[in-house]
């Protein structure tokens, strides 16, 4: 595994002012890559196996969801 990739800085060396980054007078820096964009860069990276985990995802939700329903059934007389 890879280290995350730095911030590119501009010509001055410090980071751009933006949301959720304050400006670089006031000597407060927060970090500029978010855990969502994080996880986005992944996921276009690894994109064939992320759409492998949703699709399993998905499916077992959906038999889960089936199961449920299915053992919850009302017992009509008949």
């Amino acid at each position: 595994m890879s280290p995350p990739a730095t911030p590119q800085t501009e010509g001055n060396g410090s980071l751009p002012p933006g949301p959720g980054r304050a400006p670089a007078g006031t000597g407060s820096q927060v970090e500029s890559s978010s855990f969502i964009k994080l996880a986005m860069r992944n996921m276009v990276r690894k994109g064939r196996q992320s759409l492998l985990h949703f699709g399993l995802t998905a499916l077992g939700l959906t038999a889960f969801l089936v199961l449920i329903a299915w053992l919850g059934r009302p017992n009509l007389p008949q």
